[in-house]
């Protein structure tokens, strides 16, 4: 089966790279199937390996992603800073976090999903680049400023793009997600539909492009995807539970 990219749709500088990759296209079996990139999911180890070996190979990456281990917060790392330590310490362990900030030619950013939104930016000029992992409970607590702010940017400096997520559609959340989500952001109250007794219809594309105006970031690009629903092309952890996960990176050349 071919690899199935996505190639983002933004007016982004030539050095700056970024893909998201879809379920199609690896080794891994049954609910796994095929290019599963979690190594923290239950697939057999030895096709995660074979699945990143491959995406490394085709990306033409000179070095290992640096795969964070995400915990659904609100904490960024600096991937110099993250080398720095893992060199001094030998560890060699994931950086615990939800973004990703880096200066560094080569050196990329990297977050998973299977429902969550992978949101990607980077700099006009072409020097910094980062990734967020935005489920509701990251963006709530503050991922995205975060993430930006690590960048040390301008604001009208700064390109986003929205990944594949779950759609306005498909997810449905209770009252406490929803109080979460719009204290202290009043306007988020516009992405959410009732739906029943208690629930609601959310749309994360919207919150997160709230949040990164209210940050000052404008040029917002993506969205549209809708991972519950397409069966054939993304996980949703939402839809069946056992799944694999999909990457979004974004990386500088040379």
């Amino acid at each position: 089966m071919a690899t199935d990219w996505i190639a983002p749709d933004w007016p982004a500088p030539a050095n700056v790279r970024a893909v998201s990759t879809t379920r199609n296209g690896g080794v891994s079996r049954g609910s796994y199937a095929s290019f599963n990139l979690g190594a923290h999911v239950g697939d057999d180890p030895r096709a995660v390996a074979e699945n990143r070996l491959q995406l490394r190979t085709e990306l033409r990456l000179p070095r290992e992603p640096h795969w964070l281990a995400q915990v659904h917060g609100a904490s960024v790392t600096t991937l110099e800073d993250s080398v720095s330590q893992q060199a001094d310490d030998g560890s060699g362990k994931s950086p615990t976090g939800d973004g990703a900030v880096t200066r560094t030619p080569g050196q990329a950013c990297v977050v998973m999903t299977a429902d969550c939104l992978p949101v990607l930016l980077c700099d006009r000029t072409g020097k910094t680049v980062a990734a967020a992992h935005g489920g509701w409970r990251g963006l709530a607590a503050g991922i995205l400023e975060n993430t930006f702010a690590a960048m040390r940017v301008p604001p009208a400096e700064v390109l986003a793009w929205l990944g594949p997520a779950i759609g306005p559609e498909a997810y449905e959340v209770g009252d406490e997600v929803r109080a979460a989500l719009i204290k202290d952001h009043a306007e988020a109250d516009q992405a959410f539909e009732p739906w029943a007794a208690g629930k609601w219809l959310c749309d994360l594309y919207q919150i997160a492009s709230q949040r990164l105006r209210r940050a000052g970031v404008t040029h917002i690009y993506g969205g549209g995807f809708c991972t519950y629903s397409d069966r054939e092309r993304f996980f949703s952890y939402r839809r069946d539970g056992e799944c694999g996960r999909m990457a979004s990176l974004i990386w500088l050349e040379n």
